[in-house]
C-alpha cells in the first residue's frame, strides 16, 4: 500500500475519532452533523486555493529557479567553448555582415532582442569552407569533448531542448571530424559536408548566444559587459575598456 493510501486512512480515521468523541463528551448530535456540513463546504473552496493559487506559486518558483540554474550552465558553456567556436565561424561567414546593428551591442544598452531574433531568422548562414581551419576545430572540440558530455549528463538540460539539440550538432560535429583520417586532404563534397555539419552548430549557437545576451544584461550586466567587448560577431571590439 502506498504511504499516500495509509495517511489518508490515518487522517480520516483521526477524523471520524474525533467526531464520535465530540458527540459522546459534548451530546450534540445537530451541532456536529451542522459542523461536518459546513467543513464539508469550505473542503472545496480550500483545495481550490491550495491547488491554484499556492501550488502555481510554488511550481514559478521552482521554475524560475531551473531556469536560473539552466542559465548559468548555458553561461558556462559560452566562456569554456561557445564563444571561441564562433570566433572560429563567424569570420567565414560570407554574410557575417548583414546581421546590422543590432549584433553590435553597447554595454550600455539593453540589447534588442527582437532585432537580433530579426535578423537572424532571415539571415543566411553561408561559409566560406576554405577559411574554416578545420584541424584546429577538431582539436578544439576534442579537448572539450569531456566538459560537452558533462552539460549533456545535466538534468536541467532536459528543459531546454534547444540548447541540448545545439548540443547534439557539437558531438555530431566532433564526430565527423574526428573519423577523417586527414583533415587537410579532403574532397571537395566531402568538404561541403562538413562545411554543413558546421553551418547546423553555427545557426544554433547564434540563438542561444541572442537569448544569453539578453539574459545577461538583465541579471549580470558586469557579464554583459565583458561579454559585449568579447562580442564574436562584431570584428571591431576590443576587450580593453576604452
Amino acid at each position: 500500500m502506498a504511504w499516500q493510501v495509509r495517511l489518508g486512512l490515518i487522517l480520516v480515521s483521526c477524523s471520524v475519532l474525533v467526531y464520535i468523541l465530540k458527540i459522546t463528551l459534548i451530546d450534540n448530535l445537530p451541532g456536529t452533523i451542522e459542523y461536518i456540513f459546513n467543513s464539508a463546504g469550505f473542503l472545496f473552496i480550500n483545495v481550490l486555493f491550495v491547488t491554484l493559487v499556492i501550488n502555481g506559486l510554488l511550481a514559478r518558483r521552482a521554475k524560475n529557479e531551473r531556469l536560473e540554474k539552466l542559465n548559468i550552465v548555458i553561461g558556462i558553456f559560452f566562456t569554456e567553448v561557445g564563444n571561441e567556436l564562433l570566433k572560429r565561424i563567424v569570420p567565414a561567414d560570407k554574410n557575417a555582415s548583414n546581421f546590422g546593428k543590432s549584433f553590435i551591442l553597447n554595454g550600455k544598452e539593453v540589447p534588442d532582442g527582437h532585432s537580433m531574433i530579426r535578423a537572424a531568422e532571415s539571415h543566411h548562414f553561408e561559409l566560406n569552407s576554405e577559411v574554416i581551419d578545420l584541424k584546429e576545430m577538431h582539436d578544439f572540440l576534442q579537448e572539450n569533448r569531456n566538459f560537452l558530455l558533462r552539460l549533456m549528463e545535466n538534468p536541467v538540460m532536459l528543459e531546454h531542448q534547444s540548447f541540448t539539440s545545439l548540443l547534439m550538432a557539437a558531438f555530431h560535429l566532433t564526430a565527423e571530424l574526428g573519423y577523417r583520417k586527414n583533415l587537410s586532404n579532403l574532397t571537395v563534397s566531402d568538404r561541403a559536408h562538413l562545411t554543413g555539419d558546421i553551418n547546423r552548430v553555427y545557426q544554433a549557437l547564434t540563438k542561444e548566444w541572442i537569448s544569453y545576451m539578453e539574459y545577461l544584461s538583465l541579471h549580470y550586466p558586469y557579464l554583459y559587459s565583458l561579454a559585449v567587448r568579447t562580442n564574436p560577431y562584431d570584428m571591431n571590439a576590443i576587450v580593453e575598456v576604452e
